[in-house]
């Protein structure tokens, strides 16, 4: 696994950063300019699992292992959601995925929130974050500070 990170400075609070990143219909507007029609099912709260869905119905299973409200969040993917809604843990496109790791870092100063968003993946993965995650954070920062 590597270690991607993505950093985006953001001129609001952190607690709006935080709330504008995960609110339902915020997160749908971010998520969709790199993950057209994306979005999650379940909450945002330590120990719970939670689905992020794409519009065909596939997705991710992750579970929320450490939540700090407005500071930090560490999820670990734990299953594939197959577009049926069933879960897939034993193939090797799933095996390829689980146990991949994503960390949300939120830091204020002055008023201005960076935002650091942590991915230990595998190389399977890494283009579709590297490609995704940049403008995925400019569309959350314009979202923030307007």
């Amino acid at each position: 696994m590597k270690k991607l990170e993505f950093k985006i400075d953001i001129a609001a609070s952190r607690k709006k950063v935080w709330d504008t990143m995960l609110n339902p219909e915020t997160y749908k507007e971010w998520v969709n300019i790199s993950w057209p029609g994306s979005y999650y099912a379940g909450s945002w709260e330590q120990g719970e699992k939670l689905r992020l869905i794409s519009p065909g119905g596939g997705g991710t299973l992750t579970t929320i292992v450490e939540l700090r409200p407005s500071e930090f969040i560490l999820a670990i993917h734990i299953a594939v959601i197959n577009p049926d809604g069933t879960e897939d843990r034993n193939s090797e496109f799933a095996k390829s995925w689980i146990d991949t790791i994503e960390s949300y870092t939120f830091t204020e100063n002055n008023g201005e929130t960076m935002l650091n968003v942590g991915i230990d993946t595998t190389p399977e993965w890494r283009k579709m974050f590297t490609d995704g995650w940049p403008n995925a954070l400019l569309k959350l920062k314009e979202i923030c500070e307007n």
